[in-house]
């Protein structure tokens, strides 16, 4: 009788735990579906340098840049917006993509190499690229492509504006 009490015990503290944990504003699930998708056609708009440099000269994308206000200060692609993925929401991303069929552009840190100050490396795991990415797509945007290779600051195509650039 002891043992049946103290499992009752148990399963009611689970359940209740459970209960206590449950919040309709995080969703692993549809978290994970849309990471899983975005990996089948991820690869397919990942761009070169050259395709990136005419995607932006082509008037035709949205250029973001989801780093912080900092950092984006400091060194940023010329033309590109400024959202921080910690501001993103369905309202702030409309402001600045009003149309989810935009094609928009994304790029982070760790494509580039030789400015340590304003495009710090993080693990290759944490990249905001990817991040990034996955919250767009699950604010319904289709259209998102990323800076693919690793590019130098100092030897690339891909022209600078912020306070660094501003200092060489």
């Amino acid at each position: 009788m002891k043992h049946m009490i103290s499992v009752l015990i148990l399963i009611i503290s689970s359940s209740t735990w459970a209960d206590n944990m449950k919040n309709p504003y995080i969703d692993y699930a549809a978290f994970e579906e849309d990471v899983r998708t975005m990996k089948e056609t991820r690869e397919q708009k990942r761009l070169t340098e050259a395709e990136f440099i005419a995607a932006i000269e082509s008037g035709n994308y949205v250029l973001l840049d989801a780093r912080s206000e900092r950092f984006y200060k400091m060194r940023h692609i010329k033309g590109a917006v400024n959202l921080p993925f910690t501001e993103f929401t369905e309202a702030t991303l409309a402001e600045v993509i009003p149309n989810q069929s935009t094609p928009i552009l994304i790029y982070c840190n760790n494509n580039f190499l030789n400015s340590p100050a304003s495009f710090a490396t993080k693990m290759p795991p944490a990249s905001l690229n990817l991040s990034t990415q996955a919250s767009l797509v699950s604010y319904g945007y289709t259209e998102v492509y990323e800076l693919g290779p690793l590019l130098d600051v100092n030897n690339t195509k891909i022209s600078f504006s912020g306070t660094e650039v501003q200092n060489q």
